[in-house]
């Protein structure tokens, strides 16, 4: 469909590589290069991090303490100095206009750098937040603007329009380039090309979310008004910026919009239920379902019936029983003749789904394997044959059932677990592993609304929000690593009454030697000199998968009291006896994973308890996680405080093929703009003219330039 010129034209000026802007010589571009800016558009895109407000130039007399000031003054003394209390060295300089003085600080500095820089004489605008000590006041690693020549304050400032009087732009910037020069490129950029921006979003949804144009918006994000609020700009709040975080988001949710609409429009496997296989498995369980397990099971048998391929995201928390709910849904693949692919992030996480479906499927006369990096040359060409020849019923491994030369017989269901690993593509390619087999993705990770709208937009959400009957919430407790013997206590306390404990090392993959070496003198250390009375078990990565099996078996037998684990022993354990769960070197575990962790105990009726020890040189943000696990068991909270300590890069991992990057956009403080943005482009999507009409062409090509190869959105180019 044709574009429009107009549209064509801003397209193309947008395009227009730095080398052609004012400015921009060889070695700027380079420096640019850097920070992932070549063209005019990635430059508008790139706002500002922060704003300064330079409306107005105080006297130092005027100087305010708590508060951003800007002024001017001559150096009249500066030199090193030291601190009175700890006789640490500092580098000062006073500064004085006449009306008064103040000292500025630098506690990291190069000596003969500042002596240099600011050397006696000196005249210079000052940027920094004033402290006040007493009666004095200072500036500590203030921003300088030094000025040459004799002229006044007044005259500078009249002189340099650009940088005084206003509120200025603060770029994210690389070495060797000064904010200055980049406010003359950025400006000059924002002055010729932000008016041809043009947005192919319907004025209709513009206006009723009351949105700038786009052309508006990157002038005023850029090169704020004097009449902007500077705590909204602060904040991220300001109208210009609202603008473009929902262009952004809008695109987006476009996508997974349409990558929704394309499932339900693509033909599935209808399954039939007949009970075969998992009216056996109820039988065989001890235990029954929650209401929320059969509620979830009822959604996805619903959508194993249906004409249409699946596409459902099971959110539940540690301990609510989602494997038992992915293992009934296998057995209604299973009993309509198709098989199964569990992809689970780790090897680890891999060998134990397995272990608990092979050890269910079994009793069912029905047959799984394991395929992971792990398994032999000769050992996997096997397992491949019977899975192309349909004699595997389900299969269960890491990335490697994605490769090339895993082929099935006939694919029904695919079931990824813990989803926020892997992107939007991997489940593409495993629906590629069969004739749009239904798609079941799992996690125990709470994943706050936010994320889940961005990464999962295309999937319907199940909800287990019910932990099994009897459970009380798990006590949480951390000691320092000197009065670890307070947590032994807790142990022997719960030993002598009957029950387990599960004792973790932290695995750190680049020394795993040093990890094991840690687990199997720890193992030792507890049995000889600790509880020499009971019975301690050693658990670690570099046993195979029948050794691992023997271990938890007897574990679950009551032959081991302490279980010693190298391995991270998140997922899918389930020993109703132990009640403890001892954490070494908290600190080194991320929220996430010390959630999953103490999951793993009071899945009995008994009380459980976790137990935290930290090392003595616990990090401020390793202190952070662990009294966040102390104050609450709610995981979706732990998962929004998770995001916050982390950013949503680190949350996720940040290399994960559908992780989007957003350029603007900020999840945590834009999820009202997110909502927003999403409930247009569902509704938008749901037009029937939408994939064909002449009056959505520019929209489809914008959303094809942006996410088509993210999304793999090929249906609409």
């Amino acid at each position: 469909m044709p574009l429009s010129p107009s549209y064509q034209r801003s397209r193309q000026l947008l395009a227009t590589p730095l080398s052609q802007v004012r400015g921009v010589g060889p070695r700027v571009l380079e420096k640019l290069a850097k920070i992932g800016l070549a063209t005019v558009e990635d430059a508008l895109y790139t706002l500002p991090f922060r704003y300064e407000d330079r409306r107005e130039i105080r006297k130092i007399a005027q100087l305010r303490p708590g508060e951003q000031e800007v002024f001017f003054g001559e150096i009249i003394a500066s030199g090193e100095s030291q601190t009175a209390r700890s006789r640490k060295r500092l580098y000062e300089a006073v500064v004085s206009d006449g009306t008064g003085s103040i000292a500025l600080k630098w506690f990291h500095y190069r000596k003969d750098w500042m002596k240099k820089r600011f050397a006696v004489g000196a005249r210079a605008f000052f940027v920094g937040e004033v402290k006040r000590f007493g009666a004095i006041r200072e500036v500590h690693h203030p921003e300088a603007e030094f000025v040459e020549g004799e002229a006044s304050m007044d005259q500078l400032v009249a002189a340099d329009p650009l940088s005084f009087g206003r509120i200025l732009p603060v770029y994210p910037l690389t070495e060797g380039l000064h904010q200055k020069a980049a406010r003359k490129i950025f400006k000059d950029v924002v002055e010729r090309f932000a008016p041809t921006a043009i947005s192919p979003i319907p004025a209709a949804i513009l206006q009723r979310r009351c949105l700038m144009p786009l052309a508006q918006a990157f002038q005023q994000a850029h090169w704020p008004d004097n009449q902007a609020h500077l705590q909204d700009l602060a904040a991220g709040r300001d109208p210009a910026r609202r603008a473009l975080v929902f262009d952004e988001f809008f695109f987006l949710e476009l996508g997974l919009a349409l990558k929704r609409r394309g499932v339900v429009l693509e033909e599935g496997i209808p399954f039939e239920v007949a009970h075969r296989y998992t009216k056996p498995l109820a039988k065989l369980l001890p235990y029954t379902l929650t209401d929320a397990q059969r509620r979830v099971l009822g959604e996805i048998k619903r959508d194993l019936m249906a004409p249409h391929p699946m596409h459902r995201l099971v959110q539940g928390d540690v301990g609510s029983g989602k494997t038992i709910v992915a293992l009934m849904a296998a057995l209604v693949a299973i009993e309509n003749h198709t098989q199964v692919a569990v992809v689970a992030p780790t090897e680890i996480l891999a060998e134990q789904h397995y272990l608990q479906f092979h050890h269910w499927l079994g009793q069912l006369g029905l047959k799984a394997a394991l395929l992971s990096g792990g398994t032999g040359a000769k050992e996997k060409r096997a397992i491949l044959e019977e899975i192309r020849e349909g004699r595997v019923d389900l299969v269960v491994g890491t990335h490697a059932v994605l490769q090339e030369g895993v082929e099935f017989k006939r694919l029904g269901l695919g079931i990824i677990d813990e989803q926020h690993r892997f992107g939007v593509r991997q489940r593409g390619v495993l629906r590629k592993k069969g004739s749009n087999p239904h798609i079941l993705v799992m996690t125990a990770t709470p994943i706050p609304r936010t994320l889940s709208l961005t990464l999962y937009g295309d999937l319907a959400l199940s909800i287990i929000d019910e932990l099994p009957p009897g459970r009380s919430p798990i006590k949480t407790r951390a000691f320092p690593d000197p009065n670890r013997s307070r947590a032994y206590e807790v142990i022997r306390h719960e030993l002598e009454a009957g029950r387990q404990a599960y004792i973790v090392y932290p695995l750190v993959e680049e020394s795993e030697k040093t990890d094991l070496l840690a687990a199997s003198e720890g193992a030792e250390y507890l049995q000889q000199k600790v509880f020499p009375g009971h019975r301690v078990g050693l658990l670690h990565g570099r046993m195979k998968p029948n050794e691992k099996e023997a271990i938890m078996a007897d574990f679950k037998a009551r032959g081991i009291d302490i279980l010693v684990s190298t391995t991270v022993i998140e997922v899918g354990i389930d020993v109703p006896n132990a009640t403890v769960m001892m954490v070494e070197h908290a600190e080194r575990f991320g929220l996430a994973q010390l959630h999953q962790l103490r999951g793993r105990v009071g899945r009995g009726s008994h009380q459980g308890y976790c137990l935290l020890i930290r090392s003595q040189r616990c990090s401020e943000e390793g202190m952070r996680r662990i009294q966040v696990m102390c104050e609450t068991t709610d995981g979706f909270k732990i998962a929004e405080a998770d995001l916050e300590i982390r950013g949503p890069g680190e949350f996720l991992g940040t290399r994960q093929a559908g992780v989007p990057d957003f350029r603007v956009a900020d999840l945590l403080r834009d999820g009202r703009v997110l909502e927003e943005a999403r409930e247009e482009a569902f509704l938008l999507a749901e037009d029937p003219d939408f994939l064909s009409g002449e009056q959505y062409a520019e929209l489809r090509s914008a959303l094809m330039e942006r996410w088509g190869s993210r999304l793999e959105l090929a249906s609409i180019g």
